[in-house]
C-alpha cells in the first residue's frame, strides 16, 4: 500500500485571490538556453548509452553555465564582437566493461544542435564557444543503478510538486511566449528574437503583461519600423489573451525603450538573445517543470533539466506531479483545483514514495468522499507506470522548463 493522502485545500482558489503573479522565460532567455542544452545533452547521452551499452548509465548534466559575449547591434544589422561561452559540466559514465563512448563529443554535438534548432539567428560556429568539462567514470552493466528492485531506487530525499488547472493568467503568460516563439510567427515577423520574457500580474479583474522581446537588428530598418512591430505584437497578444479571459488586459512591451534624443535606446540584438551581451545563464534559475514561475502556487526549487531520467527524483517527481494533477482534473468530476506533493526517501524505490499528497478544492455540492477513490486510483496508476516518465523524457515528449 502506498502512502497516498487526500485532503481538502483550505484556501481561496487561484482565480479568487486578489493578486496573482506569473512569469515565463522564453526559449531564448539565457537561463532557458542553459536548461535546454542540459536536457538535450542528457537525452543524447541516454540514447548513446542505449545504443552502445544496452542500458542508460548514471549521469547528470544539469550544470550548464552561459557567460555572455559582447555585441554591437544596430538597425539593419550589427555584429557579435565576442562569442558566448557555454560550459558543460556534470558527471557521466564513459566506459563500461572496457567499451568506451566519447562523452565530450556527444555533449558538445548535442549542445550545438540544440542552439541551431532553437536560436535561428545565432551562428553557432562563430558566435559561441562550447566547452565540455563533464567528469568521466566507468562502471559495469551488472551494477547499473545499484540495488535496483522492482523500480529504480531514489538517488535523494527530495520532493516534487504539481498543480492543475492553469489559471487564466498562467495560460495567457505561457501561450504568449509560445505564440511569439512559434515557427509560424517567426516566418511572418522575423524581427522577433527568441529571448522573450513574459511577466503577468493580475490585480482583481485586470491582467497586466510586461513583455520583453529581443528584436533581431538585421530585420529592423529603423526606429519607425521598430515601433510599428511593437504595435503589431501588442495587437497579437491582446487577441490571444481574449481567448482565455474576459478581464481587462494591459500590454507593455520593452518598457525600458527610450525614443527621445538623437540616440534612441531600444531592445535590439544581433542574434535574438541577450546572451550575446551582458546576460549570463544557468540551469534551474528559470521556469519550473511546468514551464512557468508561479509564486502563488506550490513550487520546487529543484532544477529538472539535465538530471538523469532513471532515478533522480528531483526531476521525475516534479514532472510526475504535474502529469498526475492534469490527469485528475481531466478525469475526476468535482475537482476544482488540485495540488500534488510527492516526497521520496533516498535508497527507496521511486514508485514507493514516503508520501504522496493530493490537496484539493472541490466544486460546490461535492464532498471529499465523492472523489477520494478516483484520485487514489489515478495516483496509483501513475506510480505503477512511473517508467513512462523516463520513456517520455528520452523521446523528448516531456518539457522540463
Amino acid at each position: 500500500m502506498r502512502n497516498i493522502i487526500i485532503e481538502p485545500l483550505r484556501q481561496p482558489s487561484i482565480e479568487e485571490q486578489k493578486i496573482e503573479i506569473v512569469e515565463r522565460k522564453g526559449i531564448g532567455h539565457p537561463d532557458s538556453i542553459s536548461d535546454g542544452i542540459a536536457e538535450s545533452v542528457s537525452r543524447a547521452l541516454c540514447n548513446a548509452y542505449l545504443e552502445h551499452f544496452g542500458a542508460i548509465m548514471h549521469h547528470n548534466t544539469d550544470e550548464v553555465q552561459i557567460t555572455a559575449g559582447e555585441s554591437a547591434p544596430k538597425f539593419g544589422g550589427g555584429e557579435v564582437l565576442k562569442p558566448i561561452n557555454i560550459l558543460l559540466t556534470g558527471r557521466g559514465i564513459s566506459e563500461v566493461d572496457r567499451k568506451k563512448i566519447g562523452i565530450d563529443r556527444i555533449a558538445i554535438g548535442a549542445a550545438k544542435e540544440y542552439l541551431k534548432e532553437n536560436i535561428r539567428n545565432l551562428d553557432v560556429e562563430t558566435c559561441t564557444v562550447v566547452e565540455c568539462k563533464i567528469g568521466h567514470g566507468s562502471g559495469e552493466l551488472r551494477d547499473v543503478f545499484k540495488r535496483r528492485d522492482s523500480a529504480p531506487l531514489s538517488n535523494d530525499t527530495s520532493f516534487g510538486v504539481g498543480f492543475a488547472p492553469f489559471s487564466e493568467t498562467e495560460n495567457i503568460v505561457l501561450e504568449t511566449e509560445k505564440l511569439l516563439n512559434s515557427q509560424k510567427f517567426k516566418r511572418k515577423y522575423p524581427a522577433v528574437g527568441e529571448d522573450i520574457k513574459v511577466m503577468g500580474l493580475r490585480e482583481g479583474d485586470e491582467i497586466t503583461l510586461t513583455v520583453a522581446v529581443a528584436f533581431v537588428d538585421r530585420y529592423v530598418a529603423d526606429l519607425e519600423e521598430y515601433i510599428e512591430i511593437k504595435s503589431i505584437l501588442e495587437e497579437n497578444i491582446i487577441d490571444l489573451a481574449r481567448k482565455y479571459t474576459d478581464r481587462n488586459i494591459k500590454i507593455f512591451i520593452n518598457t525600458a525603450d527610450k525614443y527621445d534624443g538623437e540616440k534612441p535606446s531600444v531592445y535590439i540584438t544581433v542574434t535574438g538573445t541577450s546572451a550575446e551581451m551582458g546576460d549570463d545563464g544557468s540551469v534551474g534559475r528559470g521556469n519550473r517543470a511546468n514551464g512557468l514561475i508561479t509564486p502563488n502556487r506550490p513550487m520546487s526549487m529543484e532544477a529538472t533539466s539535465g538530471k538523469n531520467p532513471i532515478n533522480h527524483v528531483g526531476k521525475i517527481y516534479n514532472l510526475l506531479a504535474n502529469q498526475m494533477a492534469s490527469d485528475i482534473i481531466e478525469n475526476v468530476d468535482g475537482v476544482k483545483q488540485i495540488h500534488i506533493l510527492i516526497l521520496s526517501q533516498i535508497g527507496k524505490p521511486i514508485n514507493q514514495p514516503k508520501a504522496a499528497t493530493s490537496q484539493i478544492l472541490l466544486e460546490e455540492g461535492y464532498k471529499i468522499e465523492d472523489v477520494q477513490g478516483a484520485i487514489s486510483r489515478i495516483m496509483d496508476e501513475w506510480f505503477d507506470n512511473i517508467g513512462d516518465i523516463t520513456e517520455m523524457l528520452i523521446k523528448g515528449k516531456l518539457k522540463t522548463f
